[in-house]
């Protein structure tokens, strides 16, 4: 199951972005976060699953990137 659904539920209630307006694929920059809000909203997101997002995953830029980032280290603590 993905973790996207939830992803964007945290960024809504985080910052006010109206899911539906969301492009799950699009940059988050493009939805007014900048660099610092990016940082804070993986901090945010590490909180909310209880994992630490490796540096590998530094680059993230999109939901649908960061809902896979965080699939791919569940399914790996789950293993």
């Amino acid at each position: 199951m993905s973790s996207l659904p939830e992803i964007q539920d945290l960024i809504h209630k985080k910052y006010g972005v109206d899911p539906a307006a969301l492009d799950a694929h699009a940059s988050l920059r493009g939805h007014g976060l900048d660099s610092l809000t990016l940082v804070e909203f993986l901090f945010a997101v590490e909180d909310h699953y209880h994992i630490s997002i490796p540096e590998k995953y530094s680059d993230v830029d999109t939901l649908a990137a960061l809902a896979d980032a965080v699939d791919e280290i569940l399914a790996a603590q789950a293993a």
